[in-house]
């Protein structure tokens, strides 16, 4: 579906009939497409009728048009009982051998997820919620879970719109949204034009994800706006973990650290470590990789239990049965007592905010 009101009114539909969606961005190329609806073995196509004849649907998928008359059918709770450990979500990101992989996450992660950082937000029905990034992208989850749960607003910025940073400027203000949730590299666009734009806006938070932060170029945007209102906030995560590990609030005194991507502390029911080669945590000043352990760890990999086992493995501080997420993410311990984000362990490289594993760009190539 394109983005709009069927979108959401489906991914509902789905959960509230007890199953996971698979999201399917019709900006997508047609093979890439046809594999994860192939690999997901999905039993049921929700689609809007101008996009039915463009997709690849497989043999034995029936489809549903989210634009039809709904008048035919029950009105009725269908009395679906869902446990919070079922299926929500099965999100694809970029894979190593070409083909892109499919994340299992439950519903458990994502209240978790806003449980453990209530404290932190204080979100409310007073909000009003940007829905900026696709949503085969887990930024949205944040997005439309975090307005929805909370019984806020969600405002679903059209595409076209959210590539014309004074179109999705004007947007912002004339519908006075207060969570703005951005990757660095689109709010860099964003900030240009908000920064030499006299109207006053509503935003209470800003809030990063999906790539590393470089915390000097957030200047011009403290000398236009200060520090404290919108509050900035720099979220490290991934789809793995359930959309965010990390906070840390932004303020002027940032500028003049050495650190150039302070990823802060992880959320409440998280742990994390940074570990050796030999799972040894590292020392302060030393470079390690990044583990992530406990409430929001993902189920694995659909259908691919070998790169499950490779990437989330047993905890060696936990409980018996406990497991750790290998993020493939370096970061540095410094004596300041500050965690830097680094860089990959890897060749994977992020593009706006999507992971982008090289092996598949190689084998597109071959």
């Amino acid at each position: 579906a394109e983005r709009g009101i069927e979108m959401i009114v489906g991914l509902l539909a789905i959960l509230k009939a007890g199953g996971a969606y698979v999201p399917l961005d019709p900006t997508y190329p047609q093979d890439r497409l046809a594999y994860m609806m192939q690999d997901s073995g999905i039993q049921l196509l929700l689609a809007q009728a101008s996009l039915t004849g463009q997709l690849p649907v497989p043999d034995g998928v029936k489809t549903l048009l989210l634009d039809t008359d709904v008048s035919a059918f029950a009105d009725s709770d269908p009395q679906v009982v869902v446990d919070p450990s079922n299926l929500a979500y099965v999100i694809y990101t970029s894979g190593s051998t070409g083909n892109p992989k499919g994340t299992l996450l439950a519903h458990h992660n994502i209240l978790r997820l806003f449980v453990a950082t209530e404290p932190w937000f204080g979100f409310g029905p007073q909000d009003v919620w940007s829905l900026f990034h696709s949503y085969a992208f887990d930024f949205s989850v944040w997005e439309i879970f975090g307005a929805l749960l909370h019984g806020g607003e969600l405002l679903i910025v059209p595409y076209d719109v959210s590539r014309s940073p004074q179109e999705f400027l004007d947007l912002l203000c004339d519908a006075g949204v207060t969570v703005l949730n951005q990757t660095p590299s689109a709010f860099k666009q964003l900030m240009h034009v908000a920064c030499t734009d006299s109207r006053a806006n509503a935003l209470r938070y800003v809030v990063f994800g999906g790539e590393a932060l470089d915390v000097k170029s957030l200047r011009p945007w403290f000398e236009r706006f200060g520090d404290s209102a919108p509050q900035l906030i720099n979220m490290y995560g991934i789809t793995e973990t359930t959309v965010h590990v990390t906070y840390r609030p932004l303020s002027v005194a940032d500028l003049e650290l050495d650190a150039s991507s302070p990823i802060g502390e992880p959320i409440a029911d998280l742990s994390w470590y940074l570990l050796d080669g030999e799972l040894n945590p590292v020392a302060k000043g030393c470079i390690g990789e990044l583990y992530v352990g406990r409430a929001g760890l993902a189920r694995g990999y659909l259908k691919r239990g070998d790169l499950t086992a490779l990437r989330f493995i047993p905890d060696p501080f936990g409980e018996s049965g406990a497991r750790l997420y290998r993020t493939g993410d370096l970061a540095q311990y410094r004596s300041d007592g500050v965690i830097e984000y680094i860089g990959r362990i890897d060749h994977q490289v992020k593009i706006r905010g999507f992971r982008i594993e090289l092996g598949e760009i190689e084998a597109r190539l071959n």
